[in-house]
């Protein structure tokens, strides 16, 4: 039984849109992103809606990455590492947030800069954190009414 030329060529646009897809998606995620970089930790009370691979950003613009999270067993934080692009020197006194895109986007780590005169190095720890904000019981307190004075 052959193929006919139709057959063939409907096989091929897909193949070839399949590969589009896989290779828009392995850029969108930052798959096999290969950027020098360094790294900063940081504890979050709340590290809601960040994983790995989720945006680090100074004034809107992308300067790294969260590349690890895991729960510290004695503090009950989210224990998080991130990787900030070379070149990207932040002061030491230095705050971030888990901040929203809005009511429907995703969560991403934006750093506010403070203005000490001396960076963070390599593999230094910001302490001045601020969780995620849960939208759902900020809703919660607004409808019962809690937190109203």
């Amino acid at each position: 039984m052959s193929d006919s030329p139709a057959q063939i060529i409907v096989g091929s646009a897909v193949l070839v849109v399949a590969t589009g897809f896989l290779i828009f998606a392995g850029q969108a995620t930052g798959f096999g992103s290969s950027r020098a970089g360094y790294e900063l930790s940081a504890s979050f009370r709340s590290a809601e809606g960040i994983t790995v691979g989720s945006d680090v950003r100074l004034a809107g613009v992308k300067i790294g990455s969260v590349t690890r999270m895991a729960l510290n067993t004695q503090t009950f934080f989210a224990d998080t590492e991130m990787t900030l692009f070379d070149g990207i020197q932040l002061p030491d006194d230095s705050a971030i947030t888990i901040a929203s895109e809005g009511l429907l986007g995703g969560n991403f780590v934006e750093v506010s800069p403070g203005g000490s005169l001396s960076n963070f190095q390599a593999g230094a720890e910001i302490e001045d954190t601020q969780g995620a904000v849960s939208l759902i019981s900020l809703l919660m307190k607004f409808v019962s009414g809690s937190g109203a004075e």
